[in-house]
């Protein structure tokens, strides 16, 4: 390890908490805009009934990209992602190759996945109100 790049963990956990949440909502926002279309996708894809489940990932897309952009219940909202992006990776992608396949969502839960165990870092609205979730 690098001790001395210690000092900016909490300016990466920042860094990495808004590139995901913008990325959540951004791709929830394209599920809201195309709303039939996706829907039939879903359904399409096995995801029945297609309005429940694309209901609960638009949630977890806007609602957790805006909650992990402010930093709030930053690990309750990691844990959520992370399991949506292991039933995508399962349900759906699993049998493409790695590369232009599923390289994306991969990367999508192991961002998820850390922020789930580290938390939303020092800059972040937990820390500020003083919430605690545990």
């Amino acid at each position: 390890m690098i001790q001395p790049l210690f000092v900016f963990s909490d300016l990466a956990i920042v860094i990495l908490r808004l590139i995901l949440g913008v990325i959540l909502l951004v791709h929830g926002v394209q599920k809201i805009r195309g709303w039939g279309g996706t829907l039939k996708g879903f359904e399409k894809m096995g995801f029945k009934p297609g309005a429940l489940w694309l209901g609960i990932a638009t949630v977890i897309e806007v609602g957790g990209g805006l909650l992990l952009i402010l930093g709030l219940f930053t690990q309750i909202i990691a844990l959520l992602v992370a399991l949506q992006f292991i039933i995508v990776i399962l349900k759906l992608k699993w049998r493409q190759r790695l590369a232009g396949g599923y390289e994306f969502d991969l990367l999508i839960l192991g961002a998820a996945l850390l922020l789930a165990t580290v938390g939303g870092g020092a800059y972040d609205l937990d820390s500020f109100l003083g919430i605690l979730v545990y």
